[in-house]
């Protein structure tokens, strides 16, 4: 896999022997906008604040900063077709050339579809014990649509197939692994192997593909639900284990990909421990760009439809055998399998994953210049911040919130004003913490990882529940709640210079129903959605926190 180095900015702490007053100097000297001929500090009240403060303002819990990886393929876009467009006069010419064809390639690819449909239909029909493998007489019958496979990869321009390899014997090789560029991959898989694949559930729902592939078994999966994803991995060992059962396909990078890339692999196809065949597909092309990436199916069909040939190439690399010591472990077996299919595919491993691919749908949905610049290598960001798509997804729309500049980098003052903040110390340091690399501008994987290394500290559902304990009044009806009052109270103690409508614009985003009450479930629901704002809570936390976050620090883990 590729390497990664860490740019670790260190955290600067005040001296906890400075005066107040000498704070005062300091800050007068480092701010350039102040107007050098008057200072009026009525206007903005001074911030006294009565104990040592540190640059880093959470540090009460418990930690001193996070890193941010660097990578050399951070500017990649792994599912960028290179010809979204029909460029040029000869592809033109080639399509008015070819329109009759294609109406003929059109009726071959709808026969053989409706033949491959009710030869499925016959083959599941009355077959009630999905459970066992499928009878040989069945299997057999299966044959027809498997040719019928072959006929509609010859309609869509593949009349023949490269291929240097072969297939593994299903005993010696009971799993087997491909890189994910086309949907043109599953139908070749389909003919030439007739494996048991693993797909998403939303696959079954689909007209024709549904039925087909209920007929390999097919192992459902959810990708967003853990017992979802457990399951799965005991069905792939299930059927892994005995040859009665087809081989197991699986696109371990989980989406498709321009084949200029590889993503980092997910692990369902290696936990079982069994020997993998990986194999390597290739689109070679020059005028039109086969990978299923920023483009629809429906235009993608149409420039198969259209061309006089497509090229496809298909290598079986050598089986790669499971754990080869007690020392190696499951990610050192995929690493090993993803190094032999980079090498073969002479193309670069990444960081980016599935996730990556969600991120940019997004960007493109919010209409973004460059979406790509919002993908944030989720892949390794999983194994060291614990974060899930879902949450990458609503910290990207709060990002986009903050109008991030055709570079994709948002400044200080877009950042507070999205986080109902004004310009002041605590916000300021904020921004610093997020600021790795000390530009005065962040991108969006810096504002991915920093929210999220502070969500995931172990004191910090604590310091939220222990934050609205702290600020929380009690309604007749019995139910905790913070008024406006209080809440402007915590406030003004983190910021002395807020005012009123400071505090409104900030209570407003708390009270998530608008009635004038912030209930427990919104203040953490806010505070989840919006980590880097428990700072805020800080003067609260700092007297519980300071002398004890050790020691709760080692109650929670223990």
């Amino acid at each position: 896999m590729a390497d990664h180095h860490y740019l670790t900015t260190p955290l600067i702490n005040q001296s906890n022997n400075i005066p107040n007053n000498q704070n005062i100097q300091n800050n007068i000297k480092n701010n350039q906008n102040i107007d050098s001929h008057t200072i009026n500090i009525e206007e903005e009240p001074q911030e006294k604040p009565t104990k040592p403060t540190s640059q880093n303002p959470y540090r009460f819990l418990g930690f001193d900063g996070f890193s941010v990886p660097s990578s050399s393929t951070s500017t990649a876009n792994p599912f960028r077709n290179h010809t979204p467009t029909i460029e040029g006069v000869y592809e033109w010419f080639k399509i008015v050339i070819i329109l009759p064809i294609t109406l003929i390639r059109l009726i071959l690819f709808g026969l053989s579809l409706l033949v491959g449909y009710f030869a499925t239909l016959i083959a599941l029909h009355g077959w009630k014990d999905r459970h066992n493998p499928m009878p040989r007489w069945r299997a057999r019958l299966m044959w027809v649509t498997r040719l019928s496979a072959r006929c509609i990869l010859f309609s869509f321009g593949y009349q023949w197939i490269k291929r240097k390899g072969r297939p593994a014997p299903r005993d010696k090789a009971p799993i087997v692994v491909s890189n994910h560029v086309s949907y043109i991959d599953p139908i070749f898989f389909f003919y030439e192997l007739f494996p048991t694949i693993v797909a998403s559930e939303s696959h079954d729902s689909l007209p024709f593909v549904g039925t087909i592939i209920r007929a390999m078994q097919v192992i459902y999966v959810n990708r967003f639900s853990p017992a979802s994803r457990k399951n799965a991995i005991s069905e792939i060992k299930r059927k892994a284990s005995c040859n009665r059962f087809p081989r197991v396909l699986l696109f371990p990078e989980g989406t498709t990909t321009n084949g200029r890339f590889l993503l980092s692999f997910q692990m369902g196809a290696f936990i079982p421990g069994y020997p993998i065949q990986p194999v390597v597909v290739r689109y070679p092309y020059v005028h039109f760009d086969q990978s299923w990436g920023n483009i629809s199916l429906a235009k993608l069909m149409f420039r198969m439809f259209t061309q006089f040939h497509n090229f496809m190439e298909v290598e079986y690399l050598p089986v790669v055998p499971p754990l080869q010591s007690p020392k190696e472990n499951v990610s050192l077996f995929a690493e090993r399998t993803a190094n032999a299919m980079a090498t073969a595919l002479n193309v670069l491993q990444t960081s980016y994953g599935y996730g990556d691919m969600m991120l940019l749908m997004k960007a493109v949905e919010m209409k973004q210049e460059n979406p790509s610049r919002f993908m944030a290598e989720l892949a390794h960001a999983d194994l060291s911040y614990r974060i899930n798509t879902m949450e990458a997804l609503e910290f990207l729309e709060k990002f986009l919130s903050m109008n991030p500049d055709n570079s994709g980098c948002v400044k200080i003052d877009d950042f507070v004003t999205a986080l109902r903040l004004k310009r002041c110390g605590l916000s300021k340091k904020i921004f610093a913490f997020v600021d790795t690399e000390k530009k005065g501008k962040i991108n969006f994987k810096q504002f991915l990882l920093g929210s999220t290394h502070v969500m995931k500290q172990p004191l910090f559902q604590r310091a939220c529940e222990f934050s609205f304990a702290k600020c929380s009044d009690v309604s007749d009806d019995g139910d905790d709640f913070v008024s406006r009052e209080k809440f402007g109270d915590a406030i003004v103690m983190a910021i002395p210079s807020a005012n009123n409508d400071d505090v409104i614009l900030l209570f407003n985003m708390f009270d998530i129903d608008g009635d004038g009450k912030i209930r427990k479930h919104e203040f953490l629901t806010c505070l989840k959605k919006n980590p880097l704002l428990i700072a805020l809570f800080s003067p609260l936390l700092e007297d519980e926190f300071s002398d004890s976050s050790n020691g709760l620090l080692e109650e929670i883990i223990c």
